[in-house]
């Protein structure tokens, strides 16, 4: 029995021995990876974000670049701003490689714009994607009307629940997807539309599988996806997507009259008759996913960051209050917020800084270096890095507040990242941010609901960082002079 019983420990052993990972000489430190596994066991798969903030995975035990492993294949994760900024501008070329075989790669078949890889494909819809934004009035006061447009809708919309609560999760998406889509689909939807609701919804679902327990299961072993696991749902949804897209892209084509675009798809359709025999990149098929990148990017980062600036300032109601004067002090007399205004909102403007620096939405993003390596890096950690912030740890305007009052934003203020991945649309979303707060602040009072309980700031897990659900009841200021 005794024979028996180290025969079978042997052979565990060698077996163990054969499969076990080997770490390259010079690698990151890092937990010890288990065979097939690797450090899978090691992290809570519901919000690996616990681990990493001042928990045993963060820098605090291993440094600045530590390393993990999904299943056989190696993490490195960076984790400090000086680190990030050397990799990510001084090192640009090495950094803006995109990792093609994750679960999110296989939904988009490797088209759009955001995972794609880095080269000439990538390089030349960016700089269609950029000079098409530009082109339909991306930081000009063209934009601005139409956001300003949009908000009047928002505005219309929430008067009619004055005196009561609303769910700002649905008013937040309708409006940001709303915007984007004027600069996409050159139109947009009544907020009960059941297109805008259907598209939104199946983005959010896609959204909350790719980032459950199984995709990270199925990230360490692809064996995994053959299986017809609760996962695959999101192909299902991801389809329904396209086909939503095509429509929309057929109705383009029907209408529209080459050299005069009126939106994103009818210049993307423009490009495609000016490529038809030079071998580009260009195709029906990658507008499809195109269009799916750019609204998801347009949309759930700001309206996620919208959300975490309406809890905040319900719950700090000193600090919507003095918005509130200082907003009401510059725009006196005038009809509505310009742009232009947030020179003169100094105060405004930290708060709307501060706002994006605790929503963290964009929470990690993946490069690809050498054979295999993915970077990660961690822009939690710099948001919250001691030595880059006043109070790294808490919500505080004054995080971008000098001495003497005026705005002043910190170099390690990186939202939207940094390099040649540097978000797409962060001018819009900035002018979005800015317009939207500013407009509904001198309209209304926001305020946490009596009956709602202590507010919870832990954010829920996802492709972007959102807060969990709440009401805020709204009324209506005293009038101010316009």
């Amino acid at each position: 029995m005794l024979g028996s019983l180290i025969l079978v420990w042997t052979c565990i052993f060698f077996v163990f021995l054969l499969i076990r990972i080997q770490r390259p000489r010079n690698f990151p430190p890092g937990p010890l990876p288990l065979p097939l596994f690797g450090n899978l066991l090691h992290v809570n798969m519901a919000n690996p974000l616990k681990d990493f903030e001042r928990g045993w995975l963060s820098f605090e035990r291993y440094g600045n670049i530590f390393s993990l492993y999904t299943g056989s294949r190696p993490a490195v994760f960076l984790n400090s701003f000086e680190v990030i900024k050397e990799a990510l501008v001084m090192k640009a070329q090495d950094f803006s490689g995109r990792p093609q075989d994750f679960m999110i790669n296989h939904l988009s078949e490797n088209k759009g714009v955001v995972l794609a890889d880095y080269g000439p494909h990538w390089k030349d819809h960016q700089r269609f994607a950029l000079m098409t934004l530009r082109n339909f009035g991306l930081g000009k006061q063209s934009m601005e009307e139409r956001i300003l447009e949009e908000i009047s809708h928002l505005v219309a919309d929430l008067d009619k629940n004055a005196g009561g609560t609303v769910n700002p999760q649905n008013v937040f998406h309708n409006v940001a997807s709303n915007v984007i889509s004027l600069v996409l689909f050159g139109s947009c939807f009544d907020y009960n539309d059941e297109f805008l609701q259907q598209y939104i919804q199946l983005i959010t679902e896609i959204s909350k599988i790719i980032n459950g327990p199984w995709i990270m299961k199925c990230e360490t072993l692809p064996l995994l996806r053959i299986l017809p696991l609760p996962f695959k749902t999101a192909f299902d949804y991801a389809k329904k997507l396209k086909n939503m897209n095509l429509s929309l892209i057929s109705e383009h084509k029907s209408t529209r009259l080459p050299g005069e675009p009126r939106d994103f798809i009818d210049c993307y359709l423009d490009e495609l008759d000016n490529r038809k025999n030079d071998g580009s990149t260009f195709s029906e098929e990658q507008l499809v996913m195109y269009i799916l990148d750019l609204h998801f990017a347009g949309t759930d980062t700001t309206s996620n960051t919208l959300l975490t600036a309406f809890l905040y300032l319900i719950t700090h109601p000193e600090i919507q209050t003095k918005c509130q004067k200082e907003i009401d002090e510059v725009l006196e007399g005038k009809d509505h917020a310009s742009y232009e205004d947030r020179h003169n909102m100094p105060y405004t403007l930290a708060v709307i800084h501060e706002v994006q620096r605790v929503a963290n939405t964009n929470k990690f993003e993946p490069f690809l270096l050498g054979q295999g390596t993915v970077i990660i890096t961690n822009l939690t950690t710099i948001l919250k890095e001691e030595g880059q912030w006043k109070f790294p740890h808490e919500f505080n305007p004054d995080n971008f507040l000098n001495e003497q009052g005026q705005f002043e934003k910190p170099e390690a203020f990186i939202p939207f990242s940094t390099g040649p991945r540097v978000c797409l649309g962060e001018g819009l979303a900035r002018m979005e941010l800015f317009l939207i707060m500013v407009t509904l602040l001198r309209r209304f009072q926001f305020a946490w609901p009596d009956d709602a309980g202590e507010p919870d700031y832990t954010p829920v897990y996802g492709v972007t960082l959102t807060p969990k659900p709440y009401r805020m009841h709204i009324r209506r200021r005293e009038r101010v002079k316009q």
